[in-house]
């Protein structure tokens, strides 16, 4: 089988972080953001998988040749000279995805969630149309898109409503699909959109069936997305009574929910969690507090500092009693004094923050 990742360019949505590693590298649970993605593709026999990229392919390039071995699949990277939407990208990869018979997948690279790909295939075959979109309910479907069935059938889909005012359904697109190769023809290589394009000419032509997804999901492209995803994905873990959780008995571990990598260093009377995930060579001093944040690779945090609702960036550091909450994101190598106070901070690679920030902004 086959898939392609539609990665896209600079990741602007999670800044600071993506002008250090494209967005798809940063870590999700302690792991790249797409490996969730690669792994559960070569679990379901996909041997060929394309990234579409437009920003910085050959960081990508030389981060994802181990995985090639790792997982048995070949890793091909399709280059945009510009930007070409989300269908154009599959008409660029066609020598790849139109090889033989079989369907493909589709997925956009910000998505976390159990991806259901067995299912998926199973369920595709069954009913024999061209396209399946996996949807997910949500409790405010007037933000969304929203995917409307024909009345005789429950999953031939009859229209897309974007942000209906009266209700008439609560499943959104969750950016995943299975498509087979005959789509391909309906596609120009332009740039294209395969939401506003290509699915309402399917479902004119009664091609396209939806796919409930059960369990979580979130787009993580966004800081706040990405937060409330890693929240999403610890609990799921913590049903699944996973290994990779740190116990609930340990001590300094408060609401569960914990992923510390085996490298880190917690100091006495800290208080950490719920929804938390602490990254190799992390150091952690004494009486810190942590919650509801993420702690990438080799940075510290000193001695009763607060961290709520916080990304904190590879090899930074938190001072003594400092306090960072709602939304802060701070960038690779970025020094927070002592005693300072950021309220929704977003601050560049390789600054120092000595004065508190008191209101949402980016520091540069």
């Amino acid at each position: 089988m086959k898939a392609l990742i539609l990665v896209g360019g600079f990741g602007t949505r999670l800044r600071p972080l993506t002008l250090t590693l494209p967005k798809p590298l940063v870590e999700f649970g302690n792991r790249p953001m797409i490996l969730h993605q690669i792994e559960a593709l070569a679990a379901v026999g996909v041997k060929d998988i394309v990234l579409a990229v437009n920003y910085r392919p050959e960081i990508m390039t030389a981060a994802l040749q181990k995985y090639e071995e790792e997982y048995g699949v070949n890793i091909t990277f399709s280059v945009e000279t510009e930007p070409l939407g989300t269908a154009g990208p599959l008409k660029l990869a066609e020598k790849i995805l139109g090889k033989d018979d079989s369907p493909f997948f589709v997925l956009n690279s910000d998505v976390i969630c159990d991806y259901p790909f067995n299912q998926l295939v199973e369920f595709h075959n069954s009913h024999g149309n061209e396209g399946t979109i996996v949807v997910t309910k949500v409790e405010e479907p007037s933000k969304y898109g929203v995917i409307v069935h024909k009345p005789d059938h429950p999953s031939r889909i009859d229209r897309f409503v974007e942000k209906p005012v009266e209700f008439v359904g609560n499943r959104i697109n969750a950016g995943l699909y299975i498509l087979n190769p005959s789509i391909l023809k309906r596609i120009e290589l332009r740039p294209t959109s395969i939401e506003q394009e290509t699915f309402p000419a399917m479902v004119k032509d009664g091609q396209l069936h939806s796919f409930d997804l059960e369990g979580f999901w979130m787009d993580v492209g966004q800081p706040k997305d990405f937060l409330s995803g890693t929240c999403l994905y610890l609990t799921s873990l913590t049903k699944k009574n996973s290994k990779l959780l740190t116990p609930a008995s340990e001590s300094f571990v408060n609401g569960g929910n914990v992923m510390i990598d085996p490298s880190a260093t917690i100091g006495k009377n800290c208080k950490i969690g719920p929804n938390v995930v602490i990254g190799p060579n992390v150091q952690i001093g004494d009486g810190v507090r942590l919650q509801r944040c993420v702690l990438l690779q080799g940075c510290k945090v000193k001695e009763h500092a607060w961290v709520k609702s916080t990304i904190v960036g590879w090899n930074s550091t938190v001072g003594r009693w400092a306090r960072l909450e709602n939304v802060s994101v701070l960038g690779d190598d970025v020094t927070i004094g002592d005693e300072v106070y950021c309220n929704g901070a977003s601050v560049l690679p390789h600054k120092s923050i000595k004065a508190n920030v008191d209101s949402p902004s980016i520091i540069m």
